[in-house]
């Protein structure tokens, strides 16, 4: 997009888009790029009751808060925590991945407003667009899809298929190899949960962005290390200077 690298020690002030090299942008799905009005959770709550993870209502209320801190992350590894084997965890993890496909088929998802025009706003300006998500391989496949991204993105990868999933970098480094980007500098990510923020810092991304349109507040992601938080992916565009004006 210009000339010099993003660097780690951002500051929104001294921003100037016109000096910034983005190669990849990395984006998290359910509550970033996707909106599913809660179905995760309530994903959860029906894999919890099918498994038997949670036999009581208290049991399944602190489940639950557990799932919210935890979003973002690998369901497995998140059953894995909630569980007390490896085949309790992959049982329950089936359980929310068929729990997920039935609602999405019931009640249907939408991409957040402006996403795929940002896809397209990227990839015509030479940036590679990556999507990567806590979801098994089937439901990130249904979900593109779904929503006709296919031909809107470069890559598109599963905890499995990296290594391990949020809040580890591996992810979006997997990502930057995938796509041939030279630097983890040239490299944004983008999410709404605190596991995308730790993701993106461990990555060394040279931007991690927040966006306010999911499960974590502003606080959450700042604390997590978000070097900027922003509305929606709708605004991501104007901050790295593709239309518009900067954010102030």
């Amino acid at each position: 997009m210009s000339t010099a690298p993003l660097t780690s020690d951002f500051d929104l002030d001294e921003f100037d888009p016109e000096d910034v090299d983005v190669e990849l942008v990395v984006f998290d799905m359910a509550g970033t790029t996707v909106s599913d009005d809660g179905l995760v959770e309530r994903a959860f709550v029906l894999a919890a009751q099918r498994s038997g993870i949670a036999d009581t209502s208290d049991a399944l209320e602190e489940a639950v808060a557990f799932v919210r801190e935890t979003m973002g992350q690998s369901k497995l590894e998140v059953f894995r925590e909630l569980t007390d084997s490896e085949e309790a965890a992959v049982e329950a993890t089936t359980a929310f991945e068929t729990a997920y496909s039935e609602l999405v088929e019931r009640v249907g998802v939408t991409e957040v407003l402006g996403a795929a025009d940002l896809f397209q706003e990227l990839r015509d300006a030479g940036v590679k667009v990556a999507l990567v998500t806590g979801f098994s391989r089937a439901t990130q496949d249904a979900l593109i899809d779904m929503l006709g991204w296919r031909d809107l993105i470069d890559v598109s990868l599963c905890p499995v298929e990296a290594g391990r999933g949020r809040p580890y970098p591996d992810l979006p480094l997997t990502a930057l190899l995938r796509t041939g980007t030279s630097s983890v500098a040239a490299m944004v990510v983008v999410g709404d949960t605190a596991s995308d923020m730790l993701s993106g810092l461990s990555a060394g991304a040279g931007l991690v962005v927040g966006v306010r349109t999911g499960t974590h507040d502003t606080e959450t992601l700042e604390d997590a290390g978000a070097d900027v938080v922003i509305d929606s992916v709708a605004d991501l565009a104007e901050l790295l200077g593709l239309r518009g004006d900067a954010i102030e």
